[in-house]
């Protein structure tokens, strides 16, 4: 990425902006949500980020502050609701581990705003990551593209989740972004819905030139994963492991791939460092495992 003041060994955290939220797998309850996760391993990398997001002022708000500071989470922009309740999802995993989500709504992270100190922080951020999630909410699309306005990297996590996943706000959201990660699975759906090319390579350069994306990542499980950017399109293998479940995997890549890029790593480099690190956590309970950076030396 061209800018790299503030990052791994600056003051200024990555500004992460959208859902925090319950996981409620079957084995018991979980902190989550794809943009959280994010910032979790970026922080755990060594990339200071900071999480926004809205919480209710009921028992799981009051529990997810106390989970983000056991984690060393900053919940300086975690809003406070007294409206709605905190967030929720039932998340269903398949034989290979594969989830499935209901997310009930509307909740409290559907109504962020776009406070002062929120505008503050991100003015200086030297990135800003966001979802497409958060943004079924005309009140908190408004906050996050308030904070899109910002000087800096901007990442998009696309997480299409029918039934919100709406052609004209994720449109939107690609436009504003310099990265963005999406499952092989969705960028199908984006060929669907704005008739793209049949051939991969071709579909994924057309994205980019449609959107104006500086750098497009589509993972795909096991199958691994490619980075298009203005050298080429780059590719890294699956890396064997044994599946856990790979709940938080894809954010975990992503977090890998900005950290990489914030700190001079470029194409194939960054791109298999964010594919350990997914690799990583697919091979561990939960999204937010407890790993050190050594671990994914090659």
């Amino acid at each position: 990425m061209n800018r790299q003041r503030n990052t791994a060994n600056g003051a200024a955290p990555v500004v992460c902006i959208g859902e925090v939220l319950w996981d409620a797998l079957p084995d018991g309850l979980f902190l989550g949500g794809a943009v959280f996760n994010v910032s979790y391993h970026l922080n755990r990398l060594g990339t200071p980020a900071v999480m926004a997001s809205r919480v209710g002022t009921d028992r799981l708000g009051t529990e997810i502050r106390a989970r983000m500071a056991a984690l060393g989470q900053s919940d300086r922009l975690v809003q406070w609701d007294t409206r709605h309740e905190t967030g929720f999802v039932r998340v269903f995993l398949d034989r290979e581990g594969v989830p499935g989500y209901e997310i009930l709504g509307p909740v409290a992270w559907d109504f962020m705003e776009a406070s002062r100190d929120l505008l503050d922080v991100a003015q200086v951020a030297p990135a800003v990551v966001f979802g497409t999630l958060a943004q079924r909410s005309v009140d908190s699309r408004k906050t996050i593209r308030r904070v899109l306005a910002s000087p800096g990297i901007k990442v998009l996590d696309v997480n299409l989740r029918p039934p919100d996943a709406d052609p004209d706000v994720v449109g939107h959201a690609l436009e504003a972004a310099d990265l963005a990660k999406m499952a092989f699975e969705e960028l199908n759906q984006f060929a669907a819905w704005w008739h793209g090319p049949e051939d991969f390579s071709a579909r994924v350069a057309w994205l980019a030139e449609r959107f104006g994306i500086r750098r497009v990542c589509v993972t795909a499980g096991g199958d691994g994963a490619w980075l298009l950017d203005p050298e080429g399109l780059h590719r890294a293998h699956g890396i064997p492991i044994r599946v856990a479940d790979t709940v938080g995997a894809g954010d975990a890549f992503l977090a890998g791939l900005t950290h990489a890029l914030l700190t001079g790593k470029e194409g194939p480099e960054a791109l298999d460092y964010a594919n350990r690190l997914g690799a990583l956590v697919a091979s561990r309970d939960g999204a937010t495992p407890d790993y050190e950076p050594g671990e994914l030396v090659a």
